[in-house]
């Protein structure tokens, strides 16, 4: 696994308001009658997100929005985070389509603004920043897995990776935990650029984002979602679905976390060797150390399915690799061949596509049959690549795919 994480580690990874002519019609009581006149075109717009530095001084503000108006841009929503010197505005911008970024920033530099950073927006922007906080702390605080997904959404296009307590590098010595603090910067990015966050269970989370520093109002944001989420503690949805498998056995598919590692030993132990190797990549003795990090929700969401007996013979992993995601499956050898694999993958894939993630990657073997049958059952777009003996599969989300694919008996939730 060290091996295979050092050369994946190689790899580049890159994250309107009408015309003045309305158009009314006459009255209906002097309307010729005939087919009715189609509604006047709306001139398109394009929704810009744009920060920028004023002085923190009356009427900076001002002078910026009247040279944005002055290009009919409208302002939709406008943040401010103080600085210690000068204020960091954030706006949510609305612009005709012939009025491109350049002459946005141009207007703004014109009217004082410095360090300007723009790009195209979307309608998710469109919700407010209390709202849309509110939303994501809902979400962390109903599943532990949330929490990076809730940092990047508030963060946005940022790369985040999790050091645990107790780390060891690859020379086998202790790794030194970095303290708490945003004002921190990566080698070779600007200042301010990578955030640390003390992690619940030890360790810091970092929040890495090289194109756009952070302000101490994110940083407050992000530590205040990361102390929810310490506060709570472990948690997972207690949902779980019962299937049947085309041989007509049931089998049940639930989130697993840490309470599970020793079903997951112990069916390690039920496992052939070939089919650890082919999933860890790796000595088959280490299998098992591996565990404490795939079902910690830190760092990805883990299903597993039991039979109806409670035995567990499958585990699906979904894994935040920074800004890549992996996902990765272990079906006992007795239940392999029953379409278990592939109910899990879709499912996995869609939990993928739901939380905005681009892509997934498969790392496996080119024997490993069906991993790659199932990848390919998918129905999206794929991607190889073979180094050093090693296959990886990377499926794009351009659709988001079935979660299941064996019938539902029913869904129901979890005892306590």
């Amino acid at each position: 696994m060290a091996l295979l994480r050092s050369w994946w580690e190689r790899r580049t990874h890159d994250h309107a308001p009408p015309k003045g002519d309305t158009g009314a019609r006459p009255p209906a009581d002097v309307r010729e009658a005939g087919p009715s006149e189609a509604a006047p075109a709306l001139p398109e717009a394009v929704l810009w997100r744009m920060r920028t530095t004023v002085r923190d001084e009356p009427g900076s503000l001002a002078a910026l929005c009247t040279a944005l108006a002055g290009r009919r841009v409208d302002i939709l929503s406008l943040q401010t985070h103080p600085l210690a010197e000068g204020t960091v505005d954030e706006f949510l911008l609305r612009a005709p389509a012939e009025v491109d970024a350049n002459a946005v920033t141009r207007a703004v530099a014109q009217a004082g603004g410095a360090g300007t950073w723009i790009e195209r927006a979307d309608a998710h922007d469109l919700v407010d920043a209390p709202t849309r906080i509110l939303g994501l702390a809902t979400r962390t605080a109903l599943d532990s897995a949330e929490l990076p997904l809730a940092l990047r959404q508030l963060l946005g296009r940022c790369s985040i990776r999790s050091l645990p307590a107790g780390a060891v590098g690859v020379d086998g010595a202790d790794m030194e935990v970095p303290v708490e603090g945003a004002l921190a910067h990566a080698e070779g990015a600007p200042e301010n650029t990578l955030m640390r966050l003390r992690a619940p269970e030890g360790g810091v989370i970092t929040v890495e984002r090289p194109y756009l520093p952070f302000t101490p109002t994110e940083f407050a944001r992000a530590r205040a979602l990361v102390e929810l989420d310490a506060q709570l503690g472990p948690r997972l949805p207690r949902r779980q679905d019962v299937l049947t498998l085309p041989q007509g056995n049931a089998i049940t598919v639930r989130r697993a976390g840490p309470h599970d590692i020793d079903a997951a030993k112990a069916m390690h132990e039920r496992c052939s060797q070939r089919t650890l190797g082919l999933r860890y990549h790796g000595p088959i003795g280490d299998a098992d150390r591996y565990l404490n990090h795939l079902l910690s929700p830190r760092f990805g969401r883990t299903l597993a399915v039991e039979t109806a007996s409670g035995r567990l013979v499958g585990l699906g992993h979904l894994l935040w690799d920074g800004d890549e995601t992996e996902v990765a499956l272990l079906v006992e050898d007795a239940w392999q061949r029953r379409g278990i694999g592939s109910e899990l993958l879709g499912r996995l894939v869609t939990m993928a596509a739901e939380a905005g993630c681009d892509s997934v990657y498969a790392v496996t073997q080119s024997s490993n049959t069906g991993m790659v049958a199932a990848m390919r059952g998918l129905g999206l777009p794929l991607d190889y690549q073979i180094e050093e003996g090693t296959l990886v599969i990377t499926a794009r989300l351009d659709v988001t795919p079935v979660s299941s694919r064996l019938p539902y008996d029913h869904e129901q939730p979890v005892g306590d």
